[in-house]
């Protein structure tokens, strides 16, 4: 390539979605291209978008048209590309509603992306659709990819999801369950290590399924164990589990492992079993409730966090109220809740009755009121107590440091303010910190003993 060309980089939606954006930063860097993250230094956009839920969608459009205000024949911004599960899942909508944006790049063709920057800029011509296929590729993936965080590393485990559930759109945006080899996935472990990535989190829409496809069973448990030999990872956080995917043998490799991290994020969805079963879940309340007991019992010190909906078609009051009901029996540490929304081609879409708007937000309302007097409660008890935190970043005021424990994924749960009484700190340093007050929603505290990287 010639010309040097600038290129930013926008990525929303979930951690997966981050891990595609960066793999494809580093194809671009790869080709010759240079990443800059002022837009209004940029030639090209690429906005990684996630198409999953309607506020997700609204977010990509709206980020789409604020991006688009950028470009014009006397601005240096000329190329807007949107690549991702929007894109994936609504190419055609995209090109005829959004003409501010000048290509498309499905989910199976992240790897081309530098190929469809290059005919942009030479003006070549291309079919709209001729970069969205079928998903579930993994492709794009990258050993070498530059990572957007420390000191902590997201690492896919697997594309896609086969689970099938009635209100979700992933399996026709991201295709079936395709896990990545156990070699690969330890192979890229090793170089982020190398590069000072002591925490993985692991990531895929259904953890605990890892391996089914290639292996022909369940093999998370062997993953973590060969995880933990590498040198220079000092934990692992395993994210979005599945309760029937938390067998003896997970919760013992969780309990022996000291590398890895006593803590799971299992999206329960709901506490009704009608409701379950309409969602095609293959939980049920009973055996939530055991595998929660089994957990908590096997692991005394573990957090769980969890994720429900309210409104899904036909939720009636009595089943919103056994909802209330179980989730005070199993008081989760952190909880999210979202309103169902309606998505095309799932079986969800079709379902009547539909439970009225206002109805699903005084419902989200109550969850939300319910569960922040249960982690007020958790995070309460920790007031008094030392912790071992990670410095992630710094309070926009500059007074605190920002971090967080074991018991805290970032992004997603509430963080610890700390104030040094020692020395500067550094991000990646992990100090001792005595928690000395709390909201539902954060605690703050002082170090205590001198950081150690």
């Amino acid at each position: 390539m010639s010309t040097k060309h600038t290129v930013s980089m926008i990525s929303l939606g979930c951690s997966k979605n981050m891990v595609d954006a960066e793999c494809m930063s580093t194809i671009l860097k790869n080709d010759g291209y240079e990443l800059v993250d002022d837009i209004s230094k940029a030639e090209a956009a690429v906005i990684n978008t996630c198409g999953f839920i309607e506020s997700a969608k609204k977010e990509a459009i709206d980020t789409i048209l604020d991006v688009a205000r950028l470009k014009g024949p006397r601005k240096k911004l000329k190329y807007i590309v949107v690549s991702g599960c929007l894109s994936q899942r609504y190419p055609n909508e995209i090109k005829d509603t959004l003409p501010e944006v000048d290509a498309v790049l499905g989910t199976s063709h992240y790897q081309d992306i530098s190929k469809v920057l290059g005919k942009l800029f030479d003006s070549e011509k291309f079919g709209w659709n001729d970069y969205i296929g079928k998903p579930g590729s993994l492709d794009h993936m990258q050993f070498e990819r530059e990572v957007s965080t420390k000191p902590y590393a997201w690492l896919k485990i697997a594309e896609g999801c086969s689970n099938g559930c009635a209100f979700c759109a992933i399996p026709g945006i991201r295709g079936k369950y395709t896990s990545r080899p156990m070699e690969d996935i330890l192979k890229e472990a090793k170089i982020l290590a190398s590069k000072g990535y002591s925490e993985i989190i692991l990531a895929a829409q259904d953890s605990t399924s890892y391996g089914k496809d290639l292996y022909g069973k369940r093999v998370l448990p062997e993953l973590l164990s060969k995880l933990s030999k590498i040198k220079g990872i000092d934990s692992i956080r395993i994210m979005y589990a599945y309760i029937d995917g938390i067998d003896d043998e997970l919760i013992a490799e969780m309990k022996k492992n000291k590398k890895v991290l006593h803590y799971l994020d299992i999206p329960v969805q709901h506490g009704d079993d009608e409701i379950l079963k309409k969602m095609r879940r293959r939980d049920t309340v009973a055996s939530i409730t055991k595998t929660l007991n089994k957990l908590r019992t096997a692991i005394p010190d573990i957090v769980i966090r969890s994720t429900v909906m309210v409104g899904f078609p036909g939720e009636k009051k009595e089943h919103f109220e056994n909802l209330l009901k179980n989730l005070k029996v199993w008081r989760f540490q952190c909880l999210g809740c979202f309103i169902y929304s309606p998505e095309e081609n799932t079986l969800g879409y079709k379902m009547h009755p539909r439970v009225r708007s206002d109805v699903s937000q005084r419902r989200y309302e109550k969850v939300m009121e319910l569960q922040q007097g249960i982690s007020l409660s958790y995070n309460e008890a920790r007031v008094g107590s030392t912790v071992d935190v990670t410095i992630d970043s710094v309070s926009d005021d500059g007074i605190f440091y920002i971090g967080r424990s074991y018991a805290e994924a970032p992004e997603v749960d509430p963080v610890i303010y700390v104030a040094s009484t020692t020395r500067p700190l550094e991000l990646g340093d992990k100090v001792s910190v005595k928690i000395l007050e709390c909201t539902p929603y954060d605690m703050t505290g002082v170090t205590e003993d001198e950081s150690t990287k």
